[in-house]
């Protein structure tokens, strides 16, 4: 049987979630079952969400509700439910042990923004079976969490186009 791996892509370069989603892509070439939960988004009209239902062995969830507001906002309080919700699913996903791949895309900005507690994801994280492999991304990987991961990536921003006034653009940024 395979080691478990844990990998991080962090920073705040573009990149993380496309680096996440690749692997998934090659999980499911390899007939890997796969579970990405994106904690903070909810728009399932993205191209990456439209292409991945196509792909056998791989579910998609989204537990987030979309763009955070700071945490004095009244709706706060939705977001980090929303968050808490996504961490129940992945502490089932980890002991049931039935994914061989499993994506908790951006749990290291809902720590980063307060959603949830550093310790809540490292226990997750050392929740990682043998033959499993764990993937989180997002902005902001505490040392924690770096500290558990065997591969961690920081995606770098030298320059980007929307930081220059060019619109998002479908298949590059959505």
């Amino acid at each position: 049987m395979e080691s478990k791996r844990i990998l991080i892509f962090t920073g705040n370069g573009k990149g993380k979630t496309t680096a996440a989603l690749g692997m998934a892509l090659r999980a499911s070439g390899h007939g890997l079952k796969v579970r990405i939960i994106q904690f903070m988004k909810k728009d399932d009209r993205t191209g990456e969400v439209i292409a991945l239902r196509q792909l056998t062995g791989v579910e998609l969830v989204q537990t987030g509700c979309g763009f955070v507001p700071p945490a004095t906002d009244p709706a706060f309080a939705k977001h980090r439910e929303a968050a808490e919700r996504g961490l129940e699913l992945a502490e089932g996903t980890m002991c049931a042990g039935d994914c061989d791949l499993v994506v908790l895309d951006e749990i290291c900005t809902a720590v980063t923004y307060g959603l949830l507690a550093e310790s809540l994801v490292t226990d997750i994280m050392q929740k990682t079976r043998e033959g499993m492999a764990l993937v989180l991304t997002g902005r902001g990987a505490t040392p924690g969490m770096i500290a558990l991961a065997d591969t961690v990536t920081e995606m770098k921003c030298l320059k980007h186009a929307l930081a220059a006034g060019l619109p998002a653009r479908k298949g590059v940024e959505y």
